[in-house]
């Protein structure tokens, strides 16, 4: 099976007109960890709803592990594993109770509950909460709990909404190592999730969902490379517009060169003057900062593929030695505003 999930001019349109979900045709590979981000009310939840069968698709197909939604509900829940942003679980009952009856739920058999109850409680690192009422859990434990429940029916497919929302930056770190674990082992994750860092790091393929329509897709590293070409080609035609600069205005210049620079920032073990008057020197240098720690911020040229490489070797035939190169590239983040910004009116649901 190539893709674990796959929609066809899927649509959701609410008793008010209202469409949710506009004509998505979106495909996910097996055993991927897939990001799925939207601004609120772009129709992320309503997607989800469908693909786990908690509503019906006004129009459309959705395959979930290769079976229709519509056709076989019941195929496609038993593939399905859900970890939503609200733990859902009982708080009077115990870690254990709850596990043991999701499991029930499922039919897993009698005599292999409670030893893979067992196995994924120390997977996840709550054995030692086993015997705990829900309700006496921190965040985090409650988030380990609600996973072992949500796995113990060995789901092809795991969804995760926030899953590390409100968690220290250790608990969070603990949950993105078993997030990579539980993929290792052949697990399809979806994760939604508003921290770019997360879906960035986490994610070999992200779709950006807006006013129901699939406004992008790619990989993450993907994205960020076709919105610095975007940038540069907007850079470009703007600066090929301009026939005459005389009668640009002082703020449109501002703009201009603030646009077409990007940041450069180098870390030299032994920063003088020669180097230093080098890097002025450099022609893709449009300005430079010293900080006491030798470090150097520059802003160089964006439009030229060669700056950074340029300037780099300025320093080093002037016998400067770099301990560490930083660039500022796009972000995820600059690729979820970009693509959620450009929204032709009509389009919106």
């Amino acid at each position: 099976m190539k893709n674990a999930i796959e929609t066809i001019n899927l649509t959701k349109i609410y008793n008010n007109n209202f469409k949710a979900v506009n004509s998505l045709n979106l495909e996910i590979p097996n055993k991927t960890i897939f990001g799925m981000l939207g601004p609120n009310g772009a129709g992320k939840t309503t997607t989800i709803k469908m693909l786990t069968c908690l509503i019906q698709p006004t129009s459309g197909q959705a395959i979930v592990g290769g079976y229709d939604v519509q056709k076989n509900p019941n195929e496609v829940r038993n593939l399905l594993g859900m970890v939503p942003q609200q733990v859902s679980l009982y708080k009077d009952l115990t870690v254990m109770e709850n596990s043991q009856m999701c499991a029930d739920y499922y039919g897993v058999p009698p005599d292999e509950r409670d030893s893979r109850i067992e196995d994924l409680m120390e997977l996840v690192d709550i054995k030692y909460a086993r015997d705990k009422r829900v309700g006496q859990l921190s965040g985090g434990q409650k988030q380990k709990a609600s996973l072992v429940a949500s796995l113990v029916h060995r789901p092809d497919i795991l969804f995760l909404d926030e899953p590390t929302i409100g968690l220290d930056p250790v608990t969070k770190r603990t949950l993105w190592d078993l997030i990579r674990d539980l993929n290792d082992e052949g697990h399809t994750i979806i994760l939604c999730s508003h921290d770019m860092h997360e879906v960035d790091m986490l994610c070999d393929n992200v779709g950006i969902i807006n006013t129901g329509n699939l406004v992008a897709y790619d990989t993450p590293q993907g994205l960020k490379d076709s919105l610095l070409e975007n940038n540069k080609h907007e850079i470009t035609k703007t600066l090929s517009q301009i026939s005459d600069e005389s009668e640009v205005s002082t703020s449109t210049k501002e703009y201009l060169d603030n646009i077409s620079l990007k940041k450069m920032s180098i870390l030299l073990k032994n920063q003088n003057d020669e180097i230093i008057e080098a890097i002025k020197k450099s022609s893709n240098v449009k300005s430079i900062e010293l900080l006491r720690n030798g470090r150097v911020n520059l802003r160089i040229d964006s439009l030229d593929d060669m700056a950074v490489q340029n300037v780099l070797n300025d320093i080093i035939s002037s016998g400067g030695i770099i301990k560490s190169i930083y660039t500022e590239e796009p972000s995820l983040e600059d690729v979820f505003i970009k693509s959620t910004s450009e929204v032709n009116e009509n389009d919106r649901a």
